[in-house]
């Protein structure tokens, strides 16, 4: 029961990525609208956004980091599920993953100091680093067809 209950953090990360998506329109909308700002098509990649205040483009930064590395996680948690891992310390270490992401994330949007954003971003790599090691060798563990 354990694999199938390792799904949780993966569907509290992109429920917390979701509302990261409405804090970022829920403060770069209004944010626009004070600056005066009309979307350009025309305009480069970025270059409207950084008309924004800081504490308006932390929230956009954060979201996209949420569609970066937590990919893996994605990946190599719903690969544990499909290996039948049932391993309780494979469930910490996911829930572990989620937390240090919010953190990260919390981190950025309310000051972005980036010292220790950089230390939620390292500490949250140890739980993917030991995931992964745990698909890897369930992985191998499986029979070789002949």
């Amino acid at each position: 029961m354990v694999s199938v209950q390792l799904l949780g953090p993966v569907i509290a990360l992109v429920a917390w990525t979701l509302v990261m998506w409405v804090w970022m329109y829920a403060t770069r909308l209004p944010a626009m609208r004070a600056a005066r700002i009309k979307p350009d098509p025309a305009a480069a990649r970025g270059e409207q956004m950084a008309l924004l205040p800081p504490q308006v483009r932390w929230k956009a930064d954060n979201y996209n980091h949420l569609l970066e590395q937590p990919t893996l996680f994605y990946a190599i948690t719903l690969s544990l599920v499909l290996l039948g891992v049932q391993s309780p310390a494979a469930l910490y270490l996911a829930w572990a993953y989620f937390i240090l992401r919010v953190l990260h994330s919390l981190v950025q949007v309310l000051g972005n100091r980036i010292e220790l954003r950089f230390v939620m971003f390292v500490l949250s790599n140890i739980p993917l680093f030991a995931l992964t090691w745990m698909a890897v060798v369930a992985f191998l563990r499986l029979p070789v067809p002949v």
